[in-house]
């Protein structure tokens, strides 16, 4: 045989194998461009484990001595009243302790001052019973009717006690693993109204965890509210065929 027609043969088998590959390569790049973007969703409806009650004290007087009597007679009015309300104190702290003295005000008003000096405290209440802590907080103005006088700081929000839930956790497995299965549902859905065969994942976003108020409603933050949402939306692409 002539073997300038055995090269011709070979250079010709080798473009030929090379264009099948070539349009090998083309289907599957087609193939792995089909692919469908599903969102699955999981909640939990959960009830704080954890309240935070900060309760800001002031008291004024010309005489400083007096000013802290004051102010220990209202620390132990406070802890009688988490008492009568079935509070446990032993977690209750005494923080930001301050006092100040009109008179060192270069800027006081014109008239003078009532009180010379201002003495503030916050009694932290922290409580592992969080339902007894809001029972409590409706009741705080027997504190009032007891001469407490409490001021609401801003950074202590409006006063009130801010409630926590501390399992998110222990929920993690088990919602990413419902949420991943309901996008699977609606990718098997979508699948089968395209008239498709569902491949495998393509790319996933597990998403953010959020915890919501129970009651979704403008105004309403989280940590006001005892009963909360717990929810997760996860983002998954998977094949189609």
């Amino acid at each position: 045989m002539d073997r300038s027609l055995v090269r011709a043969g070979v250079v010709a088998l080798g473009i030929a194998l090379g264009g099948l590959a070539v349009g090998q390569g083309f289907v599957r790049a087609r193939t792995g461009d089909r692919f469908v973007t599903v969102k699955g969703i999981s909640e939990r409806d959960v009830t704080a484990d954890l309240a935070i009650w900060p309760l800001r004290l002031v008291v004024a007087d010309n005489d400083l001595s007096r000013a802290q009597v004051r102010l220990e007679s209202n620390v132990a009015e406070i802890y009688r009243f988490l008492a009568r309300n079935q509070i446990d104190s032993t977690q209750v702290s005494l923080q930001d302790y301050g006092v100040v003295d009109a008179f060192a005000n270069e800027y006081r008003p014109p008239g003078g001052v009532t009180n010379r000096y201002i003495i503030r405290q916050v009694v932290v209440v922290r409580s592992d019973r969080p339902q007894e802590v809001l029972s409590a907080s409706q009741r705080v103005g027997e504190l009032v009717s007891a001469g407490v006088v409490l001021s609401s700081g801003s950074e202590y929000g409006t006063g009130g006690p801010t409630f926590i839930f501390r399992g998110l956790n222990d929920l993690k497995p088990e919602m990413i693993a419902e949420a991943t299965a309901r996008a699977r549902e609606s990718a098997e859905q979508f699948a089968a109204d395209a008239r498709s065969a569902l491949g495998g994942i393509r790319r996933a976003n597990q998403g953010i965890f959020e915890i919501l108020p129970r009651d979704q409603a403008a105004g309403i933050s989280e940590g006001s509210q005892v009963e909360k949402t717990v929810r997760v939306v996860s983002t998954v692409e998977f094949t189609l065929r």
